[in-house]
């Protein structure tokens, strides 16, 4: 089905658990066996540092993450390309699951843009600044103090402009948000959902939903339980209300799929695992064309691609 998930967090996951396999380890939502029996088609890979590591380890904790994916998703499968840009998107061979890095979070660069730089040369493609908290690049969206880009965020959004790397909204505070949509370049939210149907505070109101389609970004919707309904009683159905309120706004193009898959504990009822996408695939079909469906599955993410 050509699937392409703009979030997961496997590579923290098997960092936090060597013994776990990318084949067909259990303790994974996403693994191999499971997105070729599905249709997976792009995966973008999260470097996400927890935030239980000292700040003097972040970074090599992020290289280390970086190993994994080719080590342990990469090299060992014949199936498994890196996409390393939007032509090797677009060029992923038949039979074959492109996969991607991103960063979650500037904490593993401190306050050293070489660092980022680095990441970059390596592979990553899409930075988010901040986790939920804050840190030299900005506030994330659970820190009280809710402040925007320092000036050495803004020389970051600055670098991605100039590299034509994706500025990642998802997480960042409501003030952060509105700073990268003024200079941002390259804007996406990886991973949430509106506001207007479920108000944790990690998804986006209908103006910061006009914002980004106006910018013509991408928008991930996600899996996350108590990002789908208040009562986190959430299923399949549940990303429909998302998707729809978004198209309701005139998002249609701008929409895919962020599942955050192995970044959570709950997960929505039908979809268990990155197998469940069938069952949402099924349900898209009920509700939108071919060409809609299509969009969100993966040309909408690819189409917005630097």
């Amino acid at each position: 089905m050509n699937i392409h998930d703009a979030h997961c967090d496997v590579l923290c996951k098997m960092w936090l658990d060597p013994s776990l396999s990318f084949e067909n380890g259990d303790g994974l939502h996403t693994n191999l066996n499971q997105m070729r029996k599905a249709g997976a088609k792009l995966q973008l890979f999260a470097i996400y540092v927890p935030e239980s590591v000292p700040d003097g380890a972040k970074f090599d904790c992020a290289l280390e993450m970086v190993d994994i994916f080719h080590e342990k998703v990469i090299k060992p499968y014949d199936d498994v390309v890196p996409v390393y840009s939007k032509e090797d998107a677009e060029n992923i061979p038949d039979g074959k699951i492109g996969a991607m890095l991103t960063l979650e979070g500037c904490d593993a660069i401190g306050k050293e843009a070489g660092r980022l730089k680095t990441l970059l040369r390596l592979g990553v493609r899409s930075v988010g600044l901040t986790w939920n908290y804050g840190n030299a690049t900005a506030d994330g969206i659970l820190e009280s103090r809710g402040a925007g880009l320092s000036d050495f965020g803004r020389s970051i959004v600055d670098l991605h402009n100039q590299h034509r790397i994706w500025t990642d909204v998802s997480h960042l505070s409501v003030r952060a948000f509105w700073d990268v949509i003024d200079q941002g370049r390259y804007v996406i939210a990886s991973h949430s959902n509106a506001k207007a149907i479920c108000t944790h505070p990690r998804n986006l109101d209908n103006q910061q939903l006009t914002a980004l389609i106006e910018k013509d970004s991408f928008i991930g919707v996600t899996f996350v339980p108590k990002f789908l309904r208040n009562d986190r009683n959430a299923s399949v159905s549940d990303i429909i209300h998302h998707i729809e309120h978004i198209c309701s706004l005139g998002g249609t193009s701008n929409i895919g799929l962020g599942s955050d898959f192995d970044g959570i504990k709950e997960v929505p009822a039908g979809l268990e695992c990155y197998e469940g996408y069938s069952r949402l695939i099924e349900e898209l079909n009920r509700y939108y064309s071919k060409e809609q469906v299509d969009g969100f599955l993966g040309k909408n993410l690819i189409a917005r691609m630097p």
